[in-house]
């Protein structure tokens, strides 16, 4: 578990790509606190270090996450964002991220606000259903907060310090980045269509209620293994 918190930025020294995946070598300072085995979050993507050598690490991307991520475009010489999990003792500064992109947005336009800038990026409809104003997002794995929110993109205001510390300082429009929802708005969906069934209550296309046929509603639509379900008191 990361916090969207970044503690450096890596620079990606070799690529070896086959049909099997990528192997990325990241040249770092916190390479010396990894061992073979140990997570990594590069930009927002949860890796294992494969191999630790001195001042870089290497890691393994399978093709499901290239297909997922923007590091299906990662190529020798880019900036990377780069969190260790989260320790125990550690102070949550940021948000709960767990490393797991939700999908790539694109970056459509900056606009310098002061000493902040602000940056709307484009998303997917299946990302921003879970986004709100005010709420949490990691993009490249920096937690952000959303400023606004619409059908088509979010915006988000970096403060000098994010502009310094992480690659985003760098990002120009048609920059991708990985975005990852706040996990707990995924929970609270499951759990309210979860009780709606068990109401009787459907969801017309345009998200509208209406009360199920006679007969029908009692019965859960699937969930994935491990997605707790919330009883509702009758």
């Amino acid at each position: 578990m990361f916090t969207g918190i970044v503690k450096g930025i890596g620079l990606i020294e070799h690529v070896d790509r086959s049909a099997d995946g990528v192997r990325v070598s990241v040249a770092t300072r916190l390479a010396v606190e990894l061992e073979p085995g140990d997570s990594i979050a590069v930009n927002g993507v949860c890796l294992t270090a494969a191999a630790v050598n001195g001042g870089s690490f290497t890691a393994e991307v399978m093709n499901e996450t290239l297909a997922k991520t923007s590091l299906t475009a990662v190529h020798p010489g880019i900036e990377v964002n780069l969190e260790l999990p989260l320790r125990a003792s550690d102070r949550l500064g940021g948000h709960v991220v767990q490393g797991h992109v939700d999908g790539v947005g694109v970056i459509a336009a900056l606009v310098d606000d002061g000493f902040a800038r602000r940056v709307t990026i484009d998303a997917p409809a299946e990302v921003l259903r879970y986004v709100v104003e005010k709420g949490s997002i990691a993009v490249d794995g920096v937690s952000l907060t959303v400023v606004t929110v619409d059908q088509s993109s979010l915006e988000v205001s970096l403060i000098p310090e994010t502009l310094e510390r992480t690659n985003l300082g760098a990002a120009h429009p048609g920059t991708s980045v990985n975005l990852e929802v706040d996990l707990i708005a995924k929970y609270v969906e499951k759990a309210v269509r979860g009780a709606a069934f068990d109401l009787g209550i459907e969801r017309d296309a345009d998200g509208q209620g209406r009360a199920a046929p006679a007969g029908q509603g009692q019965k859960r639509p699937p969930l994935e293994p491990g997605v707790p379900t919330m009883e509702v008191a009758r």
